[in-house]
């Protein structure tokens, strides 16, 4: 097949790029050029501004992809973009939506594609939503042969995962547990969720491409492990070698006091706050044997020896750390006067 993707580099994008490449399929990758000096050198490289209509067509001519895949689409005028350019195009056309776009307030811990999208806390989840909506009604009025993928936690070496971190990413939280401090923990540590390692999300995901049971369809690609926080916390401090010490606090609170620009509305009421377990049979009909195979304690000691020896993922963030102490003196405070 000729498969085009859109992006490419990110966490979810690198894995699927290098399992295409050690395929005879061709392989193309549409981005910037940022991060390309990562990319294998079978793939072939548009390096252009997907925004610049006129120079996407100019570098694509008329050439037909039996696979399209968008992993940095957003909003609408986005999908109505990809749409003028593609349709008539491609046999199938990708997108990546995501889990947190389902129903907040959960309804049902069981989450699976029949389950509605709604989320009044996230702007981002809206837009995927609207974006869905869009394509779907291409798909029902043109037969644009549309596929929606729903992935939730997905995480690589790069970084650990972390229910809350601040502007430069998680190594702050490791830091904190390193140094000895406390790490805030929303609500009491007891809510179910689930993380992916990248490599596992994309054999799942390349199982759906020229896969004619996937077209108008939408699918979720997550591991099957649900874990605690207390348990994700846990296995992290203990592949650092360090106690954990958790500092528990509301999801609400910590809306109500975080900057802004942490988006913690979001990222815990509209997602990683609720307890959700991920049903992935439709996947698993429509892309036999596929199964995620990496525990949360591999991919945690992976992300660790990873970041522990290249210090470029060590990003310093001293205004979230500081964050952290404040609400922390806080609560204390709070708590020390109601004992008086």
């Amino acid at each position: 097949m000729r498969i085009l993707l859109i992006g490419g580099s990110g966490t979810i994008s690198s894995a699927i790029t290098r399992q295409l490449a050690e395929t005879d399929h061709e392989l193309w990758v549409l981005n910037r050029g940022n991060r390309n000096d990562e990319l294998p050198l079978k793939v072939r490289q548009v390096i252009t501004d997907i925004d610049d209509e006129a120079e996407v067509l100019q570098q694509l001519g008329d050439i037909q992809f039996d696979v399209v895949c968008e992993f940095i689409g957003f909003v609408p005028q986005q999908i109505e973009r990809d749409h003028r350019l593609f349709a008539g195009k491609t046999r199938q056309y990708v997108y990546i939506s995501s889990a947190s776009a389902y129903h907040k307030p959960v309804q049902n811990y069981i989450i699976n594609e029949g389950t509605s999208l709604a989320n009044p806390h996230w702007q981002y989840s809206r837009d995927k939503i609207a974006c869905e909506e869009l394509l779907m009604k291409y798909y029902r009025e043109e037969q644009f042969p549309v596929t929606i993928v729903r992935p939730s936690h997905t995480y690589c070496e790069r970084s650990v995962p972390v229910g809350l971190h601040g502007m430069n990413g998680s190594w702050q939280v490791l830091r904190r547990m390193l140094d000895g401090k406390p790490v805030l923990v929303h609500g009491d540590g007891s809510s179910l969720w689930t993380m992916t390692w990248n490599e596992d999300f994309a054999r799942g995901f390349i199982g759906l491409l020229g896969n004619p049971h996937a077209i108008g369809e939408a699918f979720q690609i997550m591991s099957g492990e649900s874990l605690t926080w207390n348990q994700i916390y846990e296995t992290i401090a203990r592949v650092l070698g360090v106690p954990y010490r958790p500092y528990y606090v509301s999801s609400s609170f910590l809306t109500a006091v975080a900057p802004k620009e942490y988006d913690v509305e979001g990222n815990l009421l509209g997602d990683k706050a609720c307890t959700v377990v991920f049903d992935c049979s439709k996947l698993e009909h429509a892309v036999p044997g596929w199964k995620a195979t990496t525990r949360f304690e591999e991919g945690a000691a992976k992300c660790v020896s990873y970041i522990m020896n290249h210090p470029e993922c060590q990003t310093e963030d001293p205004e979230f750390d500081q964050w952290c102490d404040r609400v922390i003196a806080v609560l204390e405070e709070a708590k020390q006067r109601f004992r008086e």
